[in-house]
């Protein structure tokens, strides 16, 4: 009797150690799973994003359904394509929230945002810059220089505008200009100081667009126009206010 109760306990003894195993296994790969997580949360808070483009007003730089890799890293410079939350009614449509599981893969950098108050458009203006357009060659000029956009395809503007941009702000434009509502389209917002709200505030950016990385056949990297790089400097440091010139058009 001794004996067959012995043996009966011997052959529980694997099934236990099985199962002792599958545990460890369970909680070992939870922890590289939460770890995987918080890792990736870190990145993407602090790195890089991923954001996939959803209207054509930055066209033919990014097509709609493109994906664009966003770094945290770099400053702010002019002719870079910048992500920025919108500052105040540029979105025709407010953000849906996401569901429970796809915030999670959102928020670890898994999934890019579904919606969100996400604005991406081209740095024009740095504070200080005076931007106005157009020149008598239909050019858009900065700090006096003219920037000849050829790389676009189309006209500079048919909003005409002089503004000055004001300290700890940028003044953004998209590259599709007939088909973009940036800058330009909120030069007469009502507010404490009318058209301040044309303005982005840098603290407002989110990144800067540094790739296109999906599909694979539109795979190209999003370094700034050499036609910026060669605006000189502002001639004076920047208002706390905006100055700004626009016509009734400058709406959208």
């Amino acid at each position: 009797m001794v004996a067959a109760e012995h043996h009966a306990e011997r052959a529980q003894q694997p099934s236990m150690s099985l199962r002792q195993h599958a545990i460890a296994f369970l909680r070992e790969l939870a922890v590289v799973v939460i770890g995987a997580l918080i890792v990736s949360s870190l990145l993407r808070l602090f790195v890089g994003q991923m954001f996939d483009i959803p209207s054509a007003s930055m066209s033919p730089t990014l097509e709609v359904g493109d994906r664009v890799l966003v770094e945290k890293i770099s400053d702010v410079q002019r002719g870079q394509v910048v992500v920025f939350h919108d500052p105040g009614g540029w979105l025709a449509h407010p953000p849906v929230e996401p569901g429970p599981v796809r915030a999670v893969f959102e928020q670890a950098g898994v999934l890019p945002p579904q919606s969100s108050d996400h604005v991406i458009k081209r740095v024009i203006g740095m504070p200080g810059d005076h931007v106005m357009c157009c020149d008598s060659r239909g050019h858009l000029a900065i700090n006096g220089h003219p920037v000849d956009e050829g790389h676009l395809g189309q006209p500079a503007s048919a909003i005409q505008f002089s503004v000055v941009v004001p300290a700890g702000h940028v003044f953004v434009l998209g590259d599709n200009r007939a088909r973009s509502s940036d800058s330009r389209c909120h030069l007469h917002d009502p507010g404490a100081i009318e058209g301040q709200n044309a303005f982005v505030p840098i603290d407002d950016i989110v990144g800067r667009a540094a790739a296109v990385t999906w599909p694979w056949e539109r795979w190209h990297g999003l370094a700034p126009p050499e036609v910026y790089g060669e605006v000189p400097p502002a001639v004076g440091p920047a208002p706390e206010r905006p100055v700004i010139e626009a016509g009734a058009e400058a709406r959208c």
